[in-house]
């Protein structure tokens, strides 16, 4: 399969998966402030901080290097040597979830159990459904790896939904039982979750007159089983190796990643209910963050190990598929760069009114408008970091990977003293200025290997992150205007106010939108390009 064929599915994957999620996350938006409007603080801080921290810890210490790692593996792979491999995560995350539960229920502080029923059964539960979406690895990867559009999208979406509806129901029914609910909900969505892909592979597996069936590495679902023969080894000792090396560098990632979660929970510099609110703020202003930057990551990371050789010189690649590829990295920083400055922009004007409608009176007054407005700040790093680290992993060599560790391992370091302090300084919004600060730093050493790499190649994809002066003039406008009209006209004048204030926004962002389209001809041509390979793709699907 040649490198333009490979952006083509990578770029129907990206677009379908936005366009889905987007609708998805819509439902499951309202479901969640419908919630919100009966629970406590409190509650929100145990469930959304220290329960799935817990949940969160394990999946990803048990699974993430194994799934980079084999999703980094060629054409030619023996499969059941990588559906092995694949299989350990399932006892790894058993340990990790003994490990961490004991660690929850007898080394941190326990809540209240008057305001805070049953917590030592939400640690049980919370760890058991993160052993229960580990049985589904080896479905999700292969869906991966073949690219299959909308499936992982689908089943994600569909069991968030599930688990929003039964939480709503038993709040409302059933209040009294505390953290059951959530506990309960949390394990139905693993469920649904493997379930949905279990499901899936099983009717297309049976079905031989399937296009898709025939380019399956399997032929039955027994071929997706742990499976020992003495011709060969049990797994690839080099996927295995380079598994170990994502394994250093995955445990430093969950440190940067939920570094703050990690700062509220052993050192106790936020009350479970302050806990609360700022993850709801956070939850909030990541929300763009998980439906289009996720996406766009996941499947141009994809895209880039699949074209790019790892670890080989780029003067040494098949230029064609250097050509693409330094084309789509360009692309990519200049899209992620464009949504990050638009979100940051209108998001310092819109924050205290998007909350009051959220959540009423108990997100949008105190903390909770400041904080999302550095969130806002927050994204537009994570935009390019997740772009420029999608190609890096993609093209590092186990060596390079190796020493990326050593280079994590001092960020995670100071990254938790600086949480601390800075919320001793300035409270929660330390939180979010402390990973704003790593994730700078991660996205100079991402740039540096970018530059290096392409330095004795005629391409020069960096050229992404430059934006045209009328264009940095436009935002700087709406910055102005937006600003005016939130002093004029939010949020306590009632809403004839409160909708002229969101006219003018949405006035200042047809501007800018417009001035992109004039300026930035060679984004607009890639994405239109990408779209219609999408189209024709799906039409012969």
């Amino acid at each position: 399969m040649g490198s333009r064929e490979v952006l083509g599915q990578a770029a129907r994957l990206a677009s379908s998966g936005l366009l889905l999620q987007v609708l998805f996350r819509l439902i499951t938006f309202v479901l969640n402030a419908f919630i919100l409007r009966f629970l406590s603080k409190e509650i929100v801080g145990i469930v959304n901080v220290r329960l799935t921290l817990l949940y969160s810890t394990t999946v990803f210490l048990a699974r993430e290097a194994f799934r980079r790692a084999c999703l980094s593996g060629g054409a030619q792979r023996d499969w059941n040597q990588t559906f092995n491999l694949l299989w350990l995560t399932v006892p790894l995350g058993m340990f990790w979830s003994l490990l961490l539960g004991w660690v929850w229920l007898q080394l941190l502080e326990v809540p209240d159990p008057n305001a805070v029923p049953h917590y030592g059964s939400g640690v049980v539960l919370f760890g058991l459904s993160a052993v229960v979406e580990l049985l589904g690895e080896p479905f999700w990867v292969l869906a991966q790896a073949q690219m299959f559009v909308k499936l992982k999208v689908i089943a994600e979406s569909l069991s968030v939904i599930l688990k929003s509806v039964l939480t709503a129901f038993l709040v409302l029914w059933s209040p009294h039982w505390g953290l059951y609910i959530f506990s309960l909900a949390q394990l139905f969505y693993t469920a649904v979750l493997v379930l949905c892909y279990v499901i899936y592979f099983t009717k297309l597996l049976g079905s031989s007159e399937s296009t898709k069936q025939q380019t399956l590495p399997v032929s039955r679902m027994t071929d997706m089983l742990p499976s020992i023969t003495r011709s060969r080894a049990f797994v690839n000792w080099k996927e295995a190796k380079l598994t170990w090396s994502f394994f250093k560098q995955s445990f430093l990632k969950q440190i940067l990643t939920e570094g703050e979660r990690y700062v509220m929970t052993f050192l106790n510099v936020l009350n479970f209910g302050d806990q609360g609110v700022y993850d709801i703020v956070n939850n909030l202003g990541s929300l763009v963050a998980r439906l289009i930057f996720q996406p766009i990551e996941e499947s141009f990371y994809i895209f880039f190990a699949k074209v790019l050789e790892r670890g080989k010189d780029a003067t040494l690649q098949k230029q064609e598929d250097m050509a693409v590829a330094a084309t789509v990295l360009e692309s990519l920083l200049k899209l992620a760069l464009l949504a990050g400055l638009t979100i940051t922009i209108f998001g310092f004007a819109y924050s205290q009114l998007a909350l009051d409608i959220y959540g009423g009176v108990m997100l949008s007054s105190g903390s909770g408008p400041v904080l999302l407005r550095s969130y806002c700040l927050y994204v537009l790093l994570l935009a390019i970091n997740g772009v420029t680290e999608c190609f890096t992993f993609a093209a590092m060599s186990k060596e390079e990977v190796d020493r990326y560790n050593f280079t994590m391992l001092a960020l995670s370091s100071s990254f938790l003293v600086l949480s601390y302090l800075l919320t001793q300084w300035c409270g929660s919004v330390g939180f979010i200025l402390a990973n704003c600060f790593n994730m700078g730093i991660r996205i100079t050493q991402s740039l540096c290997f970018i530059h290096c790499y392409y330095r004795k190649s005629p391409h020069r994809p960096l050229a992404g992150l430059c934006l045209s002066p009328a264009l940095l003039g436009a935002f700087a406008l709406s910055g102005g205007i937006t600003g005016i009209s939130e002093v004029l006209l939010c949020c306590e004048q009632g809403w004839p106010a409160r909708l002229t204030h969101i006219a003018v926004g949405a006035l200042c962002l047809g501007m800018t939108v417009g001035t992109a389209f004039l300026t930035e001809t060679r984004l607009i041509h890639f994405v239109r390009t990408q779209l219609g390979v999408s189209r024709l793709a799906d039409k012969t699907l």
